[in-house]
């Protein structure tokens, strides 16, 4: 996590200079907040990676003398295949046409979706014939 830290607080260092650099050559307030809140939130995300990475123990990534091998084995549980994914993106683009419109029905009618498949993502494999235990 340290190398994710590093990357994402360079970003951020690169884009409050460039926000500095741009305010004061193009003196337009809007590029210049766009550049700060970028860098800001790079930040929050390298916080976040370094905050981590204090707590976890070094992975072969972080140490400069692990070798290929270190970093073999498995890496987690990744699901072969799933649907829910679609019916995310679905009830999202439906939330957003009922936003877009503010049609007050449909944006029940797409919340309720979008809380039906985001706990049918995150709930597979607890029920039915994909149940661990």
């Amino acid at each position: 996590m340290k190398v994710e830290a590093l990357i994402f607080n360079v970003i951020g260092v690169f884009c409050i200079v460039m926000a500095i650099v741009y305010g004061l050559w193009a003196r337009e307030p809007i590029g210049t907040t766009a550049l700060v809140l970028s860098g800001g939130l790079t930040f929050l995300i390298g916080g976040f990676f370094w905050f981590v990475s204090r707590r976890i123990d070094a992975r072969p990534e972080d140490r400069k003398d692990a070798d290929i091998a270190d970093g073999a084995g498995e890496l987690g549980f990744f699901p072969p295949a799933s649907y829910w994914p679609l019916g995310i993106a679905l009830s999202a683009a439906l939330m957003g046409v009922a936003l877009a419109f503010f049609y007050a029905w449909l944006i029940l009618i797409a919340a309720a979706a979008l809380l039906i498949t985001i706990g049918g993502l995150v709930f597979e494999f607890y029920t039915g014939q994909n149940a661990h235990g």
